[in-house]
């Protein structure tokens, strides 16, 4: 390759500025924060490249997330901008807000058709309106607030090897145990059918894993007791309560015949066919479903319904067994296809978790 193709196209404070659509003064401002530090030139001006202008589109992007600059300056500290999950960040915002957009707009059509017939609008229909179209919601922002905070770069510190004994014990979230180990001053984490990984401190009460993009804080009392948990995963803050032994010991015993025995959950059968048949309708009832699986099935619902629209018809299904981790499989027929399609019951009989993969 010619040098001269990789050589860096850079930019005054005043070009940065009007391209990216904000002041030479924000800029100023975002430098006094420490959130960029543009080289400069032998007299002194300031210069912004490739790396300026991917950092300024993420802190415009958490911006629009309703951050501070603070913040932002204590997020972004210590790590290279990742523009790909930024990216992806954006992304999911925008599609779960067009989602939103689209329901809200027809059921504000169908409220207008029925005054327009003269009809008189009920209490009822008005609070369904307003939860419905989300007029003061900002999950989403938040949703999308908590994925990239999880995802970000961590870094292990040092903590007293003696307050592992504190969150070493049992923890129950929803259908699923959880196990805290401490071993020759290391902590492991283990869930109800999972294998058993290692977690990282970050801080005081403050773990994360290595393995995947998720952390763990452990909340304590007045009298300084851990009395719980909290799971940070996939933008969701899941609290497990600490439990005895027992409570985790039966759980397991009774997953372990379940799979051994494979016996479906009751009237599992008839619950997927249901869901099936409202994703094929493009109208999947989310109250049915727990809210970190709601809000998946929001993002991905039109890709469902694609899916499903190639598939054809429902023919046929068939009850494979269930997994280590509890969730029932189903081999699903369809006219122009197959699927294995799992799932998972919360303890109040919601759908808690869904999965859907071909059958080649």
């Amino acid at each position: 390759m010619d040098a001269k193709g990789r050589e860096e196209s850079w930019l005054t404070a005043a070009q940065c500025a009007e391209r990216i659509g904000m002041t030479v003064r924000a800029l100023r401002l975002y430098e006094e924060t420490g959130l960029i530090r543009p080289p400069r030139t032998g007299k002194n001006w300031r210069l912004y490249g490739t790396r300026e202008i991917a950092r300024l589109t993420e802190i415009l992007a958490l911006k629009r997330l309703g951050l501070s600059l603070q913040d932002i300056a204590r997020l972004l500290a210590g790590h290279a901008t990742d523009l790909a999950r930024m990216l992806a960040m954006q992304n999911l915002t925008l599609q779960d807000q067009l989602t939103r957009t689209q329901r809200s707009l027809a059921i504000i059509d169908a409220l207008r058709a029925k005054m327009a017939a003269g009809d008189i609008l009920s209490i009822d229909e008005l609070l369904k309106l307003a939860k419905d179209t989300n007029m003061t919601d900002t999950s989403a922002d938040t949703m999308a607030w908590r994925r990239y905070e999880q995802a970000r770069p961590r870094t292990e510190q040092k903590i007293d090897p003696a307050l592992y004994t504190d969150y070493a014990g049992h923890y129950l979230i929803d259908t699923v145990g959880w196990t805290i180990t401490e071993r020759d001053g290391r902590l492991f984490s283990r869930l109800t059918g999972q294998p058993e990984l290692e977690i990282f401190p970050e801080d005081v009460d403050r773990f994360f894993y290595k393995a995947v993009q998720a952390q763990l804080t452990f909340l304590r009392d007045q009298s300084g007791t851990v009395t719980s948990l909290v799971l940070h995963q996939n933008g969701h803050e899941q609290e497990a309560a600490r439990v005895g032994a027992g409570v985790v010991t039966e759980l397991e015993e009774a997953l372990a015949e379940r799979v051994r025995e494979k016996h479906p959950v009751e009237n599992g059968k008839a619950l997927l066919e249901q869901v099936i048949e409202q994703h094929q309708r493009g109208e999947p009832d989310y109250e049915r479903m727990s809210p970190p699986l709601a809000a998946a099935a929001r993002e991905q619902s039109a890709m469902i319904k694609a899916d499903l629209d190639r598939m054809g018809p429902l023919r046929d299904m068939s009850f494979k067994g269930v997994t280590a981790e509890g969730w029932d499989v189903y081999d699903v027929t369809f006219d122009n296809g197959h699927l294995e399609w799992s799932f998972a019951l919360a303890a109040d009989g919601r759908f808690g978790g869904m999965f859907i993969r071909p059958v080649l």
